[in-house]
């Protein structure tokens, strides 16, 4: 299945999901193996580094210098990974409320990585644009 590419369908049907536990940002350098007590959420390579998205607690049991300690919060609905659009309304959104977000595209699912601070209003943010009740 390649996913939902309608906009509408995608909003209506996003179900977004706070993840429990609390995700930093760690950069280590790119000639460096990941520590195998790491199980990171998300790792991307870059030339200054490899960036680790992982659980705070093991960041900080690795002695790993992080930053952004946020809420990963998954929107549900198999997007499609040509969708157009879905990412921007949903940031676009965050952005007017003054949230930062920090989004993920995998193969089936969308992933944002908010504040911890403000998890919880973009949480209910997300549930009010898909018409789901936000309690």
């Amino acid at each position: 299945m390649s996913g939902e590419r309608n906009l509408a369908t995608l909003l209506q049907n996003m179900k977004p999901e706070m993840h429990d536990g609390v995700f930093v940002f760690c950069s280590i350098p790119a000639d460096q193996e990941i520590p195998a007590a790491l199980k990171p959420v998300h790792i991307f390579r870059e030339r200054e580094g490899t960036t680790l998205v992982v659980r705070r607690e093991e960041a900080e049991g690795a002695a790993l210098s992080c930053q952004f300690a946020s809420r990963l919060i998954t929107l549900t609905v198999h997007s499609s990974l040509e969708a157009v659009g879905f990412l921007a309304a949903i940031t676009g959104r965050l952005a007017e409320a003054g949230i930062s977000v920090n989004a993920v595209s995998a193969f089936h699912h969308d992933h944002l990585f908010v504040p911890e601070h403000r998890a919880d209003e973009a949480l209910r943010l997300l549930k009010s644009m898909s018409g789901l009740d936000a309690k």
